[in-house]
């Protein structure tokens, strides 16, 4: 995004703004009925019955498909086979086939999956090098999970060697039944909406209809890692691109990953939380303190300043309502002082209108084609979270304090650079070469000198006492915030982790039936919102090797769990017979259970969560918009009241950890 001085906006004819309410794609558009937190519709919907022949056709060939891979044993390309057999086996185990129609694409899809398993035992990959429309399958760092991603490759595209291609990403729009089945079977079938010349196209499945959020969002990352390893992507020409919930991930992408891409073409979704609910949802939102707080991970009108590093083209229909998403992210922007290239299609509801599309393409094919810096000369950024740190050659290790404003903005000179700061006491610069000098906040000149002057190198600084200094690796102390262990709980799944069922006798009967029926919530419903089996061993069976490897869930007490039994001293929040203990408050354990993440004591580079899933639940699922995280980093819950489709039960108490992963008084009063 450039300031407003380098950019035009195309202005549509002048029309009143109509908030039209629109349906989603060929899903069913979500509105006021779906305001009921106990009257919420299960999402996936329920599936038919198969009539017997086909089902016992289908379970023959799943039975052959089973062996094949089993066959096949370990291979490098096995989850483009896997992907198949298990969208196959959720459709028939879940019932995940919705309607008659549904059918037909069951039995597509494991005669192609058939196909592959054959040709990959005896040694034959035709789809590795195949053009047109690719399915492949990657498995995922999560939990193991074999996960689908379309692709467009380019007729001239050359497998033997040659020039790099530009790549474009297209995230989907919300699909209640887009079930594996239906994603591949798709795939397998359209292109879908841009197809540039020469360009490849990647759909990530996105692990359902999250918005490409939590573990959808690291799909997106898994995918392009995964391409990458087997097509050749030019790096400065990846181009992010998404329409309705697509969109909305594209906002996100983009705020997030401001230097990943070249240019992002958002189209309607939404690009935060409270004023979409309220706009399209028709529903006031005034949630506690802390989760007001946590829209920071996913509002990218928050951020919006990072699009000053990357060119962004919004297109939005006239007269749709989810036109809002970029005029609230106009708004963001005019407050950073910039403008927001805005595409409209006249008189259009929640689709591309032909002329303001060709228009569209036109823009990002010329930012495509001058490719993005990579060493960008100024940039600015905005983050709340160390989750989200990095822009071009700056990188931002430590936060005064998650959840408040932190600001970095660096400007590079042949071998020099400038660096203001507010909010960030630790921070790491990308040097391409040669010898540097800098400053920060205009105190202190820093020389650097290279071991080896032709590579490039990384320097790490900190603050101390309002001065900084270069530290050797990224200086942090043993136990602080840093990226990937700041929190909140929803963290811990999007990275490995393993859920540790209890095997001992529980402090009592009310906390063991509570456990045992959110760990069973917690694992049934990772299946439905993101599509994996979640790992789950007992405490018995946990080795060190679970630990370094893993987040820890923990569920149970410390009479039940024996992984938890190991680390309750070493963890701030106190729990025994006693009671639950946080800072000078104690609460019954008779009806009182603590739910928390912090750092493994076992493992400090990654994290172990106590008595809890990812946080947002039934109600959420039916708007995405909802789906952010709904406890900080600990909470205490009142187990006395029933978990229902919002909370695990009635929240006594919560909030973040501080820096340090210390208890911190309430701060959000």
């Amino acid at each position: 995004m450039l300031p407003p001085s380098s950019l035009r906006r195309l202005v549509a004819p002048a029309l009143l703004f109509a908030l039209a309410a629109v349906a989603v794609g060929s899903t069913r558009a979500d509105g006021p009925g779906d305001n009921i937190p106990d009257k919420v519709r299960p999402v996936p919907p329920a599936g038919i019955e198969l009539p017997p022949a086909d089902a016992e056709e289908i379970a023959r060939g799943l039975a052959e498909l089973q062996g094949l891979i089993k066959d096949i044993g370990r291979h490098e390309l096995l989850p483009d086979v896997e992907v198949y057999e298990k969208a196959v086996r959720y459709a028939v185990a879940y019932k995940e086939v919705f309607d008659a129609k549904g059918i037909p694409a069951v039995k597509t899809v494991l005669k192609t999956g058939l196909e592959r398993a054959r040709q990959l035992k005896d040694g034959k990959t035709p789809w590795a090098t195949a053009t047109g429309l690719v399915v492949r399958g990657y498995r995922s760092k999560i939990d193991g999970s074999a996960q689908p991603y379309g692709l467009v490759i380019p007729k001239e595209y050359d497998f033997q060697g040659g020039k790099k291609h530009r790549l474009d990403f297209w995230w989907h729009g919300r699909g209640e039944t887009l079930s594996e089945v239906n994603f591949i079977d798709g795939r397998q079938k359209s292109a879908g909406e841009f197809t540039p010349d020469g360009a490849l196209v990647l759909h990530p499945y996105g692990r359902y209809c999250n918005a490409n959020k939590f573990a959808g969002e690291i799909d997106t990352l898994e995918c392009l890692d995964h391409a990458k390893k087997h097509y050749r992507i030019d790096d400065s020409r990846v181009v992010a691109r998404g329409f309705s919930m697509g969109g909305a991930a594209c906002w996100q992408f983009a705020v997030h990953y401001p230097t990943l891409f070249c240019a992002a073409a958002p189209g309607a979704g939404f690009s935060e939380t409270p004023d979409f609910l309220k706009v399209f949802q028709k529903e006031e939102v005034s949630p506690p303190w802390y989760e007001q707080k946590l829209w920071h991970v996913y509002n990218a009108t928050d951020t919006a300043r990072n699009l000053f590093n990357l060119p962004t083209v919004a297109y939005s229909g006239e007269v749709d309502s989810q036109r809002q998403a970029a005029v609230m992210m106009e708004k963001a922007l005019k407050a950073e002082g910039m403008d927001l290239v805005h595409l409209i299609g006249p008189k259009t509801g929640h689709s591309y209108e032909k002329t303001a599309k060709a228009e569209l393409n036109k823009r990002i094919d010329a930012i495509v084609e001058k490719g993005r810096d990579p060493l960008p000369k100024e940039i600015r950024f905005v983050t709340y979270t160390l989750r989200y740190n990095q822009s071009g050659w700056l990188t931002v290790e430590g936060l005064e304090k998650h959840w408040a404003r932190a600001e970095v903005e660096g400007k590079l000179d042949n071998d020099s650079f400038s660096i203001k700061t507010t909010g960030v006491t630790a921070l790491a610069v990308a040097c391409p070469s040669g010898s540097f000098k800098g400053s920060i906040d205009g105190k202190d000149l820093i020389l650097i000198r290279p071991k080896v002057a032709s590579k490039p190198y990384t320097v790490h600084f900190r603050k101390t006492d309002g001065k900084w200094d270069v530290v050797r690796g990224n200086g942090a102390t043993a136990l602080a915030k840093k990226p990937g262990l700041q929190g909140p709980i929803d963290d811990a799944f999007m990275d490995s982790f393993v859920m540790v069922a209890p095997s001992g006798k529980p402090l009592n009967e009310k906390v063991g039936k509570w456990v045992d029926a959110e760990m069973k919530h917690a694992v049934e419903h990772w299946r439905n919102q993101f599509r994996g089996d979640a790992p789950v061993k007992s405490d018995a069976q946990i080795t060190r090797a679970d630990a370094r490897a893993n987040n820890l869930v923990l569920w149970g007490d410390p009479d039940s769990n024996a992984v938890l039994a190991m680390i309750a001293e070493k963890l701030p929040i106190k729990w025994t017979s006693d009671g639950v203990t946080v800072g000078g408050q104690t609460y019954p354990a008779g009806t009182h259970v603590p739910v928390l993440i912090y750092p493994n004591p076992l493992n400090p580079k990654k994290y172990v969560v106590i008595n809890s899933g990812f946080t947002f639940r039934e109600y959420d699922y039916l708007n995405n918009a909802r789906q952010v995280p709904k406890l900080p980093d600990y909470a205490v819950i009142d187990i006395a009241t029933p978990p229902n489709a919002r909370y695990p039960g009635r929240v006594v108490q919560a909030g973040f950890f501080g820096e340090k992963w210390e208890l911190l008084p309430e701060d959000g009063k």
